[in-house]
């Protein structure tokens, strides 16, 4: 057996980005043509490395390999949440590597935990601590099916107390940066103590942390210059420079059995650097094929070379922060960029005005929860169990398990309540938080936004009203940026607007309901609005609903009914009005009855005058009243009319001038600016529609191409592409779930014909992923069969395997990815 070993680690984790009141993260413009940051770092990274190419010599593809299967990883819980909802089968890959490796690696599975919500540990009390490390594991047998060997810190941050509790735990190993460590000796005894400085210790062995409490904890200590090099210094560019550094850390100096391993963020591989994971893939195999070194995971290392060295910790130390654990509380001078002069002075009033957040509710918590709950903290640990699975189901078995006594409907409410206070007020401590360069980046409002959601359930649940004080300690923190003002300015401007009640959401369904057909029984997100009544009525373009409904948080069973009335006048004119449900009074009624009158008479002057008299005017909304999602698609529905008749009006003037457009290019004469808008507009529109067609017409889009070169219009290729290709997703999807329809085969060959007469490499980007994965995948299935009926005199399956063939060429893939039993040169 080689005395060598690699492994590789990938830390994969994204701050949490979801709007604390919906559990949904928000449209992001700023990740445009992705809906968020997560959708677009899961293409280019999670799913990339769930489907890694190995090139052959001519660049095409010869295999797909999952990396997660033959790496070491973690995965944040709340980006696996993610991922799990809204990005199945790369969760679906992950899950799958992990069962993969446990057959490579003698029984030992690839990923490890990571405490939950990667907060800074040494600068937690015990009690989140203790509550972090078992949501984090709880997570992880809930989504593995095992008990994890390892667990990832948070930025690697570590004190002796959180190695004693992953101990105690039942962790066997964490990974560490090499700074980490104090001093090492053999274990014995046979060499004194000896001090390790800055990157000194060696990376190539395990390590035995005695603990305190008569506990150990094995600790693996990575190579630094190494993963420094991976993450910023382009060891990405070529998988062959990857393999060769890794297995040239091995020193023949060296008498015992060494690891090379590294840790590095695993969006390097991909996100960070554009096709490190096929640099990955590569390196991984060329190390294997050429048998340099043997790959392996920190949990089969251990039972095979158990540590023979131990190790001391450097206290309060982590891998991101040269100062410690200072980063995360203090002007210690590391951040990501700035202006001049810019410093990081908001960091120490931000975790002040956090921590007096967190202490001025845990006395109350207790005292609430005393007499409804067994135990406040055990219920709080527990909770996992429902973050999980928020089903009715569930819930119920919950506040069954730790009830002290039968539960009000009230009381239940209070308890999930108090509960979700507990769950924001870790999530506060991100780490994200404080890491980059000033208090108003987004990553710091989002931990503000969980901080404000503290504060609303802590006045529902507990009447407790801290929001003046909590403001007070964060006016402390100034922002670099002028304009911004401090903390609290942010705040007012940031986060405020973000804060969500029962009535906000009525607002939003009462509105979004006029564009929308709408059910009895309507799903928002986190909420449930159930209609208890609801009439529509409309007047030309004006439209108006007149209602009453039930809103419900599925998180914590609050609700309460509201009645509303909404008017839309055309275009982006909408006005509404919203209250707490009663009995109407004999007077509203009559002005209810006297607005619908006004309505019908189209008097919406008059209209608008009662429904302010009905619903006041402090609880008034509008357009802005929509979450961020659906108000885009209001707008684009309200717009859509007016687009349909700019494109009317520029394809008509077009039309009529596209002769004299191509007489002028012919003459290389300029063409005035107002005709080449018309045209570009007339032509793009035009050739999105064809490419989206079920059949798109090859003869017709080449013929449009033609018509711009000839009047010397430039189109908005990367916009065309993506539509094209959008579609060309669509059908490969359906593709897969019909393998051997030819008919749907010949429409994705001519689709591809047509991409292939855009001006954009067919290859860019990672757009034709999903379908070479899919073709992969028929390739070691439903080739075999067709091509043995081709061998047979199948006609259909002649032609099945005569297209397919130059489908697959057409998307790169080598002669060398095909079954040996059915070479792929036809039938």
């Amino acid at each position: 057996m080689s005395r060598r070993f690699v492994c590789v680690h990938g830390h994969f984790y994204q701050p949490p980005r979801e709007n604390p009141w919906l559990e949904e993260i928000e449209l992001q413009d700023s990740a445009a043509p992705y809906h968020d940051w997560n959708e677009r770092i899961t293409e280019e990274c999670y799913a990339a490395n769930a489907s890694s190419r190995v090139l052959d010599e001519q660049g095409r593809i010869e295999q797909i390999v999952n990396n997660y299967s033959r790496i070491s990883f973690n995965f944040g819980a709340t980006l696996l949440t993610w991922l799990e909802q809204h990005a199945p089968r790369t969760y679906a890959a992950i899950l799958r590597a992990d069962k993969l490796s446990q057959e490579r690696f003698r029984g030992h599975g690839a990923a490890i935990a990571q405490v939950y919500n990667h907060l800074i540990m040494p600068l937690a009390n015990e009690r989140d601590r203790r509550t972090q490390i078992w949501w984090g594991l709880r997570d992880f047998e809930h989504r593995f099916g095992r008990k994890p060997e390892g667990m990832w810190l948070g930025e690697t941050a570590a004190d002796l107390l959180t190695l004693e509790l992953l101990a105690e735990y039942g962790i066997r190993f964490t990974i560490l940066a090499p700074n980490q460590a104090a001093r090492v000796r053999p274990l014995d005894g046979s060499r004194p103590w000896q001090d390790v400085g800055h990157d000194r210790v060696d990376p190539t062995r395990a390590y035995l942390q005695k603990l305190p409490s008569g506990r150990t904890i094995n600790l693996f200590f990575y190579d630094g210059p190494i993963s420094r090099a991976i993450a910023f210094e382009g060891l990405l560019e070529r998988g062959e420079v990857l393999a060769n550094r890794l297995v040239g850390a091995f020193s023949p100096r060296r008498e015992h059995t060494q690891l090379v391993h590294i840790a590095t963020d695993g969006e390097t591989y991909g996100h960070h650097h554009r096709h490190g994971e096929m640099a990955l893939s590569y390196a991984l195999k060329h190390i294997e094929r050429e048998d340099l070194a043997q790959l392996t995971v920190y949990g089969e290392f251990l039972d095979l070379y158990p540590p023979s060295w131990e190790v001391e910790l450097r206290e309060n130390t982590s891998w991101s922060c040269v100062h410690g654990v200072e980063r995360w509380r203090s002007d210690c001078g590391c951040h990501t960029g700035g202006g001049p002069g810019w410093d990081q002075k908001w960091r120490a009033p931000l975790r002040d005005a956090l921590d007096f957040l967190r202490d001025a509710t845990t006395k109350p918590y207790e005292d609430a929860t005393s007499e409804l709950l067994h135990h406040p903290w055990s219920a709080r640990d527990d909770f996992i169990e429902v973050v999980l699975d928020r089903s009715k189901g569930r819930i119920d078995s919950f506040l069954l398990k730790h009830r002290a006594r039968a539960l009000s409907e009230d009381e239940e409410v209070r308890v999930l309540e108090l509960l979700e206070l507990q769950r924001h007020a870790m999530l506060m401590y991100t780490s994200c938080g404080w890491f980059f360069n000033d208090i108003s980046g987004i990553e710091t409002t989002q931990i503000l936004q969980y901080a404000a959601r503290v504060l609303q359930l802590a006045k529902q649940a507990l009447d407790l009203d801290l929001e003046e004080a909590f403001l007070e300690k964060l006016s402390h923190a100034r922002s670099n940026i002028a304009h911004k003002g401090d903390g609290r300015d942010i705040y007012e401007a940031d986060v405020r607007p973000a804060q969500l009640s029962l009535e906000d959401v009525c607002a939003h369904y009462a509105i979004s309901s006029l564009f929308e057909h709408s059910s009895q029984r309507v799903e928002t997100n986190s909420y449930d609005v159930e209609t208890i009544n609801r009439t529509v009525h409309d007047s030309g373009r004006a439209r108006m609903a007149i209602g009453r409904a039930r809103i419900r948080s599925r998180l914590t069973r609050r609700s309460d009914c509201f009645d509303y009335g909404v008017l839309h006048l055309g275009d982006h004119n909408v006005d509404g009005g919203i209250r707490h449900a009663a009995e109407l009074a004999p007077e509203q009624a009559e002005q209810m009855k006297l607005a619908v009158e006004a309505f019908s008479r189209a008097e919406f002057p008059t209209l608008i005058r009662l429904l302010d008299r009905q619903f006041g005017h402090d609880e008034v909304f509008s357009l802005r009243s929509l979450f961020r999602d659906e108000q885009r698609r209001v707008l684009e529905r309200i717009m859509s009319s007016a687009i349909e008749d700019a494109r009317s009006s520029y394809r008509a003037i077009y039309e009529r001038r596209a002769p004299l457009m191509a007489f002028l290019a012919n003459l290389d004469s300029p063409i005035p600016r107002h005709l080449v808008a018309a045209a570009k507009l007339a032509l793009e529109d035009e050739l999105g529609r064809l490419i989206e067609a079920q059949d798109p017409p090859v003869p017709d889009v080449l013929a449009l191409l033609e018509e711009a070169r000839n009047v010397d219009i430039e189109l908005e290729w990367d916009l065309l592409e993506h539509r094209a290709r959008a579609r060309f997703e669509q059908m490969i999807e359906r593709l897969a779930e019909h393998p051997s329809e030819l008919e749907h085969l010949e429409r994705l060959s001519n689709m591809i014909r047509l991409l292939e007469h855009l001006p954009v490499p067919l290859g860019r980007g990672q757009r034709l992923w999903s379908a070479q994965n899919v073709l992969f995948e028929l390739i070691g299935s439903t080739w075999l069969e067709q091509i043995t009926r081709a061998r047979a005199g199948d006609e259909d399956a002649i032609a099945w395997v005569k297209i397919f063939t130059e489908l697959a060429t057409k998307l790169s893939i080598s002669p060398r990815a095909w079954p040996s039993n059915g070479a792929h040169h036809g039938a």
